[in-house]
């Protein structure tokens, strides 16, 4: 494994919700441009193969490959025979963007909870009802 398959592979870890009425590829699309937006993949990374992938997520392989398919619909990716799919560009802002603080501010926040013992799934609830509570959804018509 290369440097750089090494890299993605510890940057893109994908998640996947079966129970949160998100179809798995978009599901996949979206992880990978959140990565591009915080510039934890950049032009040129290359990502996990789909099987890979299927290895880690239990996911259909062809579920993947779907996801890059639309990911290189959207330009962001491009599929080189034989050798993987690839990140074309970046979502992320150059230098430190106007989320800068809040960034650094989150960073701290989740280092903090982790060294007081807080598990990721405490987190990941804590952080939802307070997501919740900050942007509530809108009511249904």
């Amino acid at each position: 494994m290369s440097v750089i398959e090494r890299k993605v592979m510890s940057v893109v870890v994908f998640r996947i919700d079966r129970r949160s009425g998100v179809a798995t590829y978009l599901q996949i699309v979206r992880q990978v441009e959140q990565a591009l937006r915080m510039g934890a993949l950049e032009e040129g990374d290359k990502l996990p193969t789909a099987a890979q992938v299927a290895a880690a997520t239990k996911v259909n392989p062809n579920t993947t490959l779907k996801a890059y398919r639309e990911l290189e619909r959207a330009g962001l990716a491009e599929v080189r025979q034989g050798a993987g799919t690839f990140i074309t560009r970046t979502l992320a802002e150059p230098g430190p963007g106007p989320d800068w603080p809040l960034r650094t501010a989150l960073n701290e926040w989740l280092h903090q909870a982790r060294d007081e013992g807080l598990g990721r799934e405490d987190v990941q609830a804590l952080f939802r009802a307070s997501f919740e509570a900050a942007y509530p959804a809108a009511p249904e018509s």
